[in-house]
């Protein structure tokens, strides 16, 4: 019999040092509520659940995004709301100034409010704002430019694509009996000859004063103003208008790059509003200020409904984002969480394992010591 080497002992060590690890996986996958605590525990399931978890926080960002997002255009709707009841009034002023019972001294009564209507319209178009980002002013629309000092973009619709379009104007431009641009057909040349700069062959042109509208196929428009005093820079004398497609505000509504929603808030001020020159003084400027409201009131109808489409649009943004970050987050929950029933019963049983490998090894390591007295006590008694 060896008495050097305790073979029981050592095969009782080995059981329980594994049964001691597989103690200290249930532990600790117990504890931090993880099945796979470390990527050896399983490689390609903890890749996947990273990615899944940094989803899941882009996921709840956008969320919270889109949830902002939906504040700024009801703030916007607020003031246009407002806005709005304003134009009503001017109208509402301008038939009563229109009819041949008032004097020009009424008229000029009612003018004086006309005039702080005006200037309420422009302050709340510079004072309207959220977080500091003016919502009202031009800043959340898309931007065009022109080469030529006097031609100004005042729209352009998301389906006319980012180009260079160019035009000629006729010279001298044409003025009214006021001196204030009267633009007519001819007016304006567009170039269509289906280069690169050109606007669309089906393009067709419609005036208003000082502006024009171009139109075509596929829902193409641009609209911009002209000035009496336009001075090109162009050696042909053609104009540039650089629609750049930049400029909305754009809500990041995805994890992902590139998921992103582009609000468009057009500006909204007297110029826009074509009331810059509302007059009621007299009983002609009541009657054309009739006109000028009944516009007013239907281009701020079109961008509050506008508006009104963004936030829908977001209020099911915010709905998919939060069904999409549910179903995500129970994929990653079924790699990544453990299962508290069946760990549970895995830590019972590994410890009744571990209390009993404890018992075998102490028992193993007292083996030889017992074989050793009794060796010497039958010794003893041999010679006795």
């Amino acid at each position: 019999m060896k008495i050097n080497y305790n073979v029981s002992a050592v095969v009782a060590n080995a059981a329980l040092t594994v049964n001691e690890k597989k103690f200290n996986v249930s532990t600790e996958r117990l504890s931090t509520g993880y099945k796979v605590n470390h990527a050896k525990e399983n490689p390609s399931g903890i890749a996947i659940a990273k990615r899944m978890n940094a989803q899941l926080k882009g996921l709840s960002q956008s969320k919270d995004n889109a949830s902002t997002a939906v504040s700024v255009v009801s703030t916007a709707e607020g003031a246009l709301t407002e806005i709005q009841s304003m134009i009503q009034r001017m109208n509402e002023l301008s038939v009563q100034a229109a009819t041949g019972t008032k004097t020009d001294s009424d008229r000029e009564s009612i003018q004086a409010e006309i005039k702080e209507l005006k200037e309420e319209i422009e302050r709340m178009k510079n004072d309207t704002e959220f977080n500091g980002k003016k919502l009202l002013n031009g800043d959340c629309d898309l931007k065009g430019y022109a080469d030529a000092k006097g031609i100004k973009v005042s729209y352009y619709s998301d389906e006319t694509p980012v180009a260079n379009y160019k035009f000629s104007l006729v010279n001298p431009i044409p003025l009214d009996q006021d001196g204030n641009v009267d633009l007519k057909d001819g007016s304006v040349t567009l170039l269509q000859d289906g280069s690169e700069n050109a606007f669309p062959k089906d393009a067709k042109i419609t005036y208003d004063g000082d502006k024009v509208t171009v139109t075509a196929a596929n829902e193409f428009e641009i609209t911009f103003k002209v000035d009496k005093n336009v001075t090109t820079t162009s050696q042909d004398g053609s104009i540039s208008l650089d629609i750049t497609g930049i400029g909305a505000m754009r809500v990041q509504i995805g994890a992902n790059e590139g998921q992103v929603l582009a609000i468009r808030i057009p500006e909204v001020s007297l110029d826009t509003l074509g009331l810059s020159d509302i007059d009621i003084s007299t009983q002609e400027g009541a009657q054309r200020a009739i006109e000028l409201s009944k516009q007013a009131n239907a281009y701020i109808s079109s961008v509050r409904s506008r508006i009104g489409a963004y936030e829908n649009r977001l209020e099911h943004t915010q709905s998919s984002l939060g069904v999409t970050e549910e179903n995500v987050t129970s994929a990653f929950s079924r790699i990544m969480d453990t299962d508290m029933a069946e760990e549970m019963t895995e830590y019972a049983n590994q410890q009744v394992l571990n209390q009993a490998g404890i018992s075998v090894l102490t028992q193993a390591n007292q083996r030889p010591a017992d074989r050793k007295s009794t060796r010497l006590n039958s010794s003893h008694h041999d010679i006795s």
